[in-house]
């Protein structure tokens, strides 16, 4: 274990700043990245990043809901964020009356910020390397499962230790696929609320149809506040609560960008997966994601096609359209930048320079083992499984059927009534939890949009899942229903209490253990309950027993993959961290004969505009502004910047990541990447991979003569110009 560490330590080395991959770690940037982004020009220090007992950089950085990254840009709690994060929190704010995800929303006081059930915004406290404590007690010579119960025990105990007595949250997250362990401390403030978001027609200008493409012309951005109690402490939500006192937060830079500035972005990036094998690659490119894009091709179709024809259901369905839309262009974006890339194999062949180093050496043999054949082998038993797990989330997942989702919602009301000793206060808050899920599910539901999804889903199991993994209700409707798909889907829909309101109220309210029977015997549970039980018994429980001899083997080889290659920059996969990554504004040549700029303008948007496009309708008063010329102190060269690009590494979770220049001053808000160098999770391209952000001179020109809202400048430090 000492030799790893060590290896760990001494594989991240000063590196060729063209790379300039990576995402970094702030406690760790004095030691292994301070030095190269000070030559590219950062003029300030590590511990204006990251310190624990005085303010920095990290203090200004928040995790927006469950999935995003934020920026606290002012001395009373404003935060910015982008518009597409804060979509589902808009869209629950919103009605038919009060449509602030098409028409935007701007607080004009204190008074009309509005509170927003369930969203929190975290803050992180502190990070410690804890990984001598998480190993204690684990040698290499004891079982997987063992280690993975010493390990487990370890962190319970490291993350209750952590915050004792204390109002934050911890948590231990592994990195280098379980070498080291890493502690953080958060700040979870439970009270939000919303200040201002653009009409539809700026913050989700373009749509689907530009989405993860360059060039782009959105003002994806939101406003939001956070509340604490009177000791500046994280509190639920209360009338009483005033806004936070951040220990730092962003000075807004009016200056705007130029080709080769030093950009900084700072987020939680999901996940990435730098360091798998080829067969991995192989497998979700030729395998998984063709299959998964043929599925959401199939259900944006029906979306979309109701969409169009009902405004009432353009609402419900926005944030479902978007989750669906973003994973299906992303994918497609994936598979062709590995296949333009070569991207198996690039892998195949730096995996044939391992194999030969490892070869060399008996004593390397004896310690890493026969690892890519292990690998061969492993990935060729997990690919039929990784498709039906993935194939089953498709449908019964959080975008999949609704009603067979909801359905399966009552399961655990069931197995509490029908409990020996049945716990009278559980099933009442359970219930209690089923009406709130209730209202919640009906108020974004469309009959026919289900069941159009419904019968496509079963069409396409048919077709693509073995036998093996197959439900039995399939057998029925060959059997019974001779084929007919559509008739057995009216059939499941007629006869089911879930998909009608007061019919499942009334279900709710009357339910014990005599209504357990009739639970079953409806067909929408029954058929949840059929893939549900095939997921779980025959799928997911070898997935995860193959996934995990992965993981074990990931240990190892990322471990021989630092011996191996000592020059290489071995930075962290990204796992909703807190990350730091470098690099400057940059345009790119995607394809001969093809130059982008790394900037866009009002122009642009103007150009862009077409009325009969929901993705590229332009708010009047834009177009007023742009045409009268007004645009203030935000203008350049007669017009307003929008985006830009740069070459900064991200994915993910980076969403409403701050972007900061050479004196840490915020001058975007990253909210994409560029589809040409998407594949960047798993192969990082420096000449295509670039992020995308929107500029903060546009942002301000919004908010000011767009919104009218220029009063939030006074409690903002806005810079330059």
């Amino acid at each position: 274990m000492l030799r790893l560490v060590v290896l760990l330590i001494v594989a991240v080395l000063p590196f060729n700043s063209e790379a300039r991959e990576g995402m970094w770690l702030p406690m760790l940037i004095d030691d292994f990245n301070i030095g190269e982004m000070q030559e590219m020009g950062f003029k300030l220090s590590a511990a204006d990043v990251y310190a624990v007992n005085a303010a920095s950089m990290k203090d200004a950085v928040v995790r927006f809901g469950n999935g995003c990254t934020g920026g606290v840009i002012s001395a009373e709690g404003l935060i910015i964020t982008n518009n597409h994060c804060a979509n589902s929190a808009i869209q629950k704010l919103s009605s038919i009356e009060n449509d602030y995800l098409t028409a935007g929303f701007w607080a004009s006081s204190r008074e009309e910020e509005l509170p927003n059930e369930g969203l929190t915004v975290s803050i992180l406290r502190s990070m410690e390397d804890v990984t001598a404590i998480v190993l204690s007690g684990v040698n290499d010579s004891i079982r997987e499962s063992a280690r993975q119960r010493i390990i487990a025990s370890n962190i319970d105990s490291i993350s209750n230790n952590a915050v004792k007595d204390l109002h934050y949250q911890a948590v231990v997250e592994p990195f280098y696929s379980g070498n080291r362990y890493y502690l953080f401390v958060y700040e979870v403030f439970k009270d939000i609320r919303l200040v201002g978001t653009p009409p539809a027609g700026i913050g989700d200008f373009g749509g689907e149809s530009d989405n993860w493409m360059w060039p782009r012309h959105t003002g994806d951005f939101a406003l939001f506040r956070i509340y604490a109690d009177e000791s500046n402490r994280a509190a639920d939500f209360s009338p009483t609560n005033v806004p936070y006192k951040p220990a730092h937060y962003f000075p807004v830079s009016l200056e705007g960008v130029e080709e080769g500035d030093f950009a900084m972005v700072l987020g939680f990036p999901a996940k990435t997966s730098q360091y798998v094998p080829s067969y991995h690659v192989s497998m979700l490119a030729d395998l998984v994601y063709p299959k998964m894009i043929e599925l959401r091709d199939a259900k944006l179709d029906i979306m979309d096609r109701h969409i169009v024809q009902d405004q009432k259901i353009r609402l419900q369905y926005a944030a479902k359209h978007s989750a669906v839309a973003n994973s299906f262009k992303r994918w497609k974006g994936e598979i062709r930048g590995l296949k333009m890339l070569g991207g198996v194999d690039m892998k195949q062949q730096y995996e044939a320079g391992f194999n030969t180093w490892l070869n060399s050496d008996s004593m390397r043999i004896v310690s890493y083992g026969n690892i890519l054949s292990e690998y061969s082998k492993l990935y060729k038993a997990l690919s039929k499984y990784r498709l039906a797990h993935d194939y089953m989330l498709e449908l019964i997942g959080y975008t999949g059927i609704e009603t067979l989702k909801f359905a399966g919602s009552f399961e655990r009301l069931a197995t509490l009534v029908d409990a020996e000793e049945v716990d009278e206060d559980a099933v009442e808050m359970e219930k209690l939890h089923l009406r709130e899920q209730a209202e919640k599910h009906f108020k974004d539901f469309s009959r026919a949009i289900d069941m159009e999804i419904c019968i496509s889903m079963f069409e396409m199991m048919e077709m693509d899942l073995p036998q093996e993994f197959r439900p039995s209700f399939l057998s029925t409707i060959k059997n019974q229903y001779k084929g007919d798909y559509s008739s057995f889907v009216k059939a499941l829909f007629d006869n089911t209490l879930f998909d009608k309101h007061n019919d499942v109220s009334k279900f709710i309210d009357k339910f014990d253990k005599r209504k357990v029977k009739e639970l079953k015997a409806d067909l929408a549970f029954a058929i949840y309950t059929d893939m549900r039980n095939i997921y779980y018994k025959d799928i997911n429980s070898r997935y995860i027993r193959i996934n995990s001899r992965i993981d074990s083997l990931n240990r190892v080889y990322i471990n021989a993959l630092m011996e191996y290659d000592k020059e290489r920059h071995f930075y962290p996969d990204a796992n909703s961290t807190l990350r730091l990554s470098y690099g400057e504004v940059m345009g790119y040549e995607p394809s001969d004969g093809i130059v982008f700029s790394y900037f866009t303008t009002l122009d642009g948007v103007i150009e862009k505009e077409d009325p009969d496009n929901y993705d590229y309708r332009v708010p009047e008063k834009l177009k007023e502004l742009y045409h009268a010329g007004d645009f203030g102190q935000y203008g350049m060269g007669g017009t307003v910047p929008v985006c830009f690009v740069s070459t900064n590494h991200t994915t993910g979770g980076n969403s409403g990541s701050p972007v900061l220049n050479d004196r840490g001053e915020l001058i975007g808000l990253n909210f994409d990447r560029a589809w040409d160098g998407i594949m960047s999770d798993m192969i990082f391209n420096p000449h295509l991979s670039r992020n995308i952000s929107v500029n903060m001179r546009y942002v301000l020109f919004i908010i000011d003569k767009y919104a009218g809202s220029a009063y939030l400048f006074d409690e903002m430090t806005i810079v330059g110009d």
